[in-house]
């Protein structure tokens, strides 16, 4: 009997260090990844930027294979590959904002971006380097999974593990930028047979796959899209040779039709249907912001022929707004003026425009 019982004991016992030895295994990589965040900047109301560098092996085909069908799944198919075995929850979030493309004198690429939202949030900067994609760096809203702080607590840090699936825009090794905007139609729910993803699952798809907005738009069409948290959205894609187009699901069409349109800005509104949005008004299912549209455009044309990367600041200082509690999209959160030929980028949170930290796609 008491042999028997000892090689009870032994079994549970190598259970017990095989099922030890393969979470270390699985978490080493995430553990690297959470010990590398950094926060860069030190306001007095909390709100911060911070940056991390994702060490571990994520594999979006994963979480698009996990069937997304609503918000939940989504979450589900997130927290699974970023938190396996791990409880946790996070948010789906809304996007505001304002994106526009520019050609510096010196030949310099440029894309402008105002992520605005009513909400105060702290950003993550997060680098990524995945085995079978593009070097990228992109920013993700730290409210959105309850992590402010992220290093004030195991359970913050671990959820800023999600951060590669939550980024609201971002630019790659390649030069090619995106940023996702809200707008106020119906969200989109194509069902055509192809492969779902989701709207912060694009951008990383973009960020990890896309060498030029080209192949962006054509990695978009391959797949039905799920806009996420109940609202519309639309991208906003720039490449290095200057090729700046919104990404839309007409609102009129019955599938949804996705359409890619060059044009210099965006904010809010449905590029194709412009000729319906007036400003500094809503307008129904075609959008609103098109007074933030049209201030981004008089600073082009004021300084055309003379751009620099003051020209970028200086269009989103024009377009960036301070908070409004009845206003989803006001608030600017950060500023960003990607450089897309130099890979290099320049961030301010919100609207602290003397205080602007600096990072490149290589680091």
């Amino acid at each position: 009997m008491t042999k028997v019982i000892k090689r009870i004991l032994l079994v549970l016992l190598a259970i017990i260090v095989i099922a030890v030895a393969a979470f270390i295994g699985l978490y080493f990589t995430r553990i690297l990844t959470v010990s590398s965040i950094e926060r860069l900047t030190d306001y007095e109301d909390g709100y911060n930027l911070y940056s991390m560098d994702i060490k571990y092996n994520y594999s979006l085909d994963d979480i698009i294979d996990y069937g997304i069908t609503d918000d939940q799944t989504m979450i589900d198919a997130i927290l699974k590959e970023s938190l396996p075995l791990i409880p946790a929850k996070i948010n789906v979030p809304d996007y505001g904002c304002t994106s526009f493309t520019l050609t510096d004198t010196d030949g310099d690429v440029h894309m402008g971006r105002n992520y605005d939202f009513r909400k105060d949030t702290s950003a993550m900067m997060v680098y990524c380097t995945p085995k079978d994609g593009y070097k990228s760096v992109a920013f993700a809203a730290l409210d959105n999974i309850s992590a402010n702080v992220p290093d004030a607590s195991t359970a913050k840090k671990l959820a800023t593990l999600t951060s590669p699936f939550i980024c609201l825009d971002g630019m790659n090794e390649k030069g090619v930028s995106i940023s996702v905007l809200t707008l106020d139609s119906e969200p989109v729910r194509q069902n055509t047979g192809k492969p779902v993803i989701a709207t912060t699952l694009a951008i990383r798809l973009v960020l990890d796959k896309a060498a030029t907005t080209e192949e962006a738009v054509e990695l978009l069409r391959s797949y039905d899209m799920f806009s996420s948290s109940g609202r519309d959205y639309h991208f906003y894609i720039t490449d290095a040779s200057g090729d700046g187009r919104v990404v839309e699901y007409d609102p009129e069409s019955e599938n949804r039709e996705i359409i890619a349109t060059p044009t210099e800005a965006i904010t809010n509104f449905f590029i194709i249907h412009k000729d319906k949005v007036l400003p500094n008004q809503k307008n129904g299912i075609y959008g609103h912001g098109r007074e933030r549209y049209d201030a981004v455009l008089k600073v082009l044309e004021e300084e055309k022929g003379n751009y620099t990367n003051d020209t970028v600041w200086n269009a989103m200082k024009a377009a960036a707004q301070d908070p409004s509690p009845d206003a989803i999209t006001s608030n600017t959160q950060w500023s960003v003026s990607y450089n897309n030929t130099d890979l290099t980028a320049e961030i301010a949170i919100r609207r602290n425009w003397e205080d602007i930290t600096s990072c490149s796609v290589g680091k």
